[in-house]
């Protein structure tokens, strides 16, 4: 069964993680440089969020990248394989 919050919910957990995290934001170039990218693997759909995702950590030097989903997110980003972790 999948990991699903309420709206409310989920709007509790963003707010509290605004508050305890630094914001990393792409460039235009950035976000259209992840997109391309996931299209040339062909993939699309909701995985374009993960794209995003791991544009971020990439770009913050994360130490790790903390997921539920490692299969699409070490697809998309076979050079932080080693960074990618389930919580």
């Amino acid at each position: 069964m999948p990991l699903r919050l309420s709206p409310l919910d989920a709007a509790k957990v963003v707010g509290h993680t605004a508050q305890r995290f630094k914001t990393i934001s792409l460039t235009a170039s950035e976000y259209i440089e992840a997109v391309e990218g996931l299209a040339r693997l062909g993939h699309g759909g909701g995985m374009i969020y993960d794209a995003l995702i791991l544009a971020c950590a990439r770009k913050s030097k994360a130490t790790r990248i903390y997921t539920l989903n490692q299969r699409h997110f070490k697809m998309i980003a076979p050079d932080l394989a080693a960074r990618i972790v389930e919580p």
